[in-house]
């Protein structure tokens, strides 16, 4: 015999252990777990109230379609109400104690070792906010910047090196934090300290740009604002700290480039047959590229011509319009079918379906030099298709402007985003100028 209330509380307990994983989740993809320099309950309010009634409203529709006794039909309101305000008070209650505890941790004891990228009037009052502020739990130990600015007044820190000595600076003081902020120095030295910052594992608070420039300071995924005493500013991830998102985009990868290449086989062994009888041995053609973190890897492409020297074909630009394409290397190059073997570039890790497209190393060296960012490219796996190409910036086009679309890309990645530009090079196959 169950005793009166026995079962309510057998579905009270129930849903609980179904609903904390599910609003924990939730949480942590929508930002909330990640560090911030304010800390504030209050602030995190709506969030933690909009993720936690839909997370109720699924785990209770779900339990009802499943006919698991979580509830009957005329108690899922009640029952939704109450469990929602026990959700919310008890988030918000203990965020506040936790980050009370925090900040008072943060006063007691030493901050962590800063440095500030500009040492420009907003550097400056970034530097004395953080003195007088300790709760934010950072120490200024000096500034980087291209140049000693001139002021009416001496700076309180020392400048202790340009952008480009960040790494040596940062190993000298044992810094782990940079806060990255107006200087005698331009965007792209700005989006290399950054781009420097995640490499060595750092973690970057970048104030915007007003002019709005891109640094490669995007916002982490579901990221809300932070501030630091009134200046806005972007947390930048080291490529430590998404583990989530890069296991998203390889399973992806794995999935669909395996899936096609077992699909296409058939099409695959058609088409190397009619390389081999169109121009002999040497069906597939490799070639140098640079790919994620400027390593080297060697790309597969079906034939469609055969150079007169390995030098021609590391160097030379366009083959478009050579007359040494026959028919069937012209038509594997206009229907891009010649790219389908860099789909076992894809399941060995090399590439990626989806990324800026990977260059030869004479082209990478001379266009890091010739336009600012085209370096940056190369934060992301390179792909078989990319943002840039779906634009129409595919051969004999502006290298500046694939660079600006390929940053943005990476700047603002997500899976969806993987798909649409996926989904738009499909049609662009099957339709020319198609989106």
């Amino acid at each position: 015999m169950i005793a009166p209330g026995a079962g309510s509380l057998h579905g009270g307990l129930l849903r609980a252990a179904v609903l904390v994983p599910v609003v924990l989740a939730a949480n942590a993809a929508g930002g909330l777990y990640r560090p911030r320099l304010s800390l504030s309950a209050l602030d995190e309010t709506p969030q933690l109230a909009i993720r936690g009634a839909a997370c109720l409203a699924v785990v209770l529709a779900l339990g009802q379609s499943l006919r698991c006794g979580f509830l009957s039909v005329p108690a899922a309101r009640g029952a939704f109400l109450v469990s929602f305000t026990v959700y919310l008070v008890t988030a918000v209650c203990g965020r506040s104690v936790l980050y009370g505890l925090r900040r008072a941790m943060r006063r007691r004891g030493p901050g962590r070792p800063v440095l500030i990228l500009g040492a420009g009037r907003v550097g400056r009052r970034i530097a004395g906010a953080l003195r007088e502020h300790p709760e934010y739990g950072l120490w200024p130990v000096g500034f980087l910047d291209a140049a000693v600015p001139r002021t009416s007044e001496p700076l309180a820190l020392p400048v202790l090196g340009t952008p480009a000595d960040l790494g040596r600076v940062a190993v000298d003081f044992g810094v782990r934090d940079v806060v990255v902020a107006f200087g005698s120095f331009g965007e792209y030295e700005t989006a290399e300290a950054v781009e420097t910052c995640r490499r060595l594992n750092l973690t970057a608070q970048v104030v915007p740009w007003p002019s709005g420039a891109r640094t490669g300071a995007a916002p982490e995924g579901g990221a809300r604002g932070d501030h630091l005493w009134g200046f806005p500013v972007r947390r930048c991830a080291a490529e430590r700290e998404r583990p989530g998102a890069r296991f998203v985009k390889r399973f992806i990868d794995v999935a669909v480039a395996g899936g096609a290449l077992l699909l296409l086989s058939p099409l695959l062994a058609a088409f190397a047959v009619a390389v081999r009888l169109d121009g002999g041995p040497g069906v597939i053609f490799r070639q140098k590229r640079i790919g994620h973190g400027g390593r080297a890897f060697t790309m597969l492409k079906f034939r469609s011509l055969r150079p007169a020297t390995e030098g021609e074909s590391e160097t030379r630009w366009s083959i478009a319009h050579d007359d040494r394409l026959s028919k069937v290397g012209n038509l594997l190059r206009k229907t891009s079918i010649d790219e389908l073997p860099q789909l076992w570039n894809v399941v060995k890790g090399e590439m990626s379906l989806v990324g800026p497209r990977p260059e030869r190393p004479h082209f990478v060296e001379r266009f890091s030099r010739a336009y600012p960012g085209y370096g940056q490219r190369h934060r992301m796996p390179t792909g078989l298709t990319g943002l840039a190409q779906i634009n129409g910036l595919r051969g004999d086009t502006s290298i500046e402007d694939r660079a600006r679309f390929d940053n943005y890309y990476i700047e603002h990645w997500s899976p969806w985003q993987d798909v649409a530009i996926a989904l738009r090079t499909v049609a662009g196959l099957i339709r020319p100028g198609g989106s």
